[in-house]
């Protein structure tokens, strides 16, 4: 699975703008994703800063084009 940092990178670099890391929590666990729960979490069933609906598909086209790239063989293994 692809780092924040990566689909950070990966977002800034195709959509001009940076998404913050609670987004694409909200956007992977949308999504299907198991994702742990963090300890200092208030109400472990409210997201604080939900993603907005207009960046979601930024973020989830940034995870699907991390994810395909993982899963290609490196030059060097061929």
């Amino acid at each position: 699975m692809p780092t924040y940092e990566a689909i950070q990178r990966e977002v800034t670099i195709t959509f001009c703008f940076v998404p913050k890391t609670c987004w694409i929590a909200d956007v992977l666990a949308l999504s299907g994703k198991k994702l742990r729960v963090a300890p200092n979490r208030v109400d472990r069933g409210v997201r604080k800063y939900p993603c907005p609906t207009e960046k979601q598909a930024a973020i989830i086209e940034a995870f699907h084009k991390l994810e395909q790239h993982e899963l290609r063989p490196h030059r060097s293994y061929l």
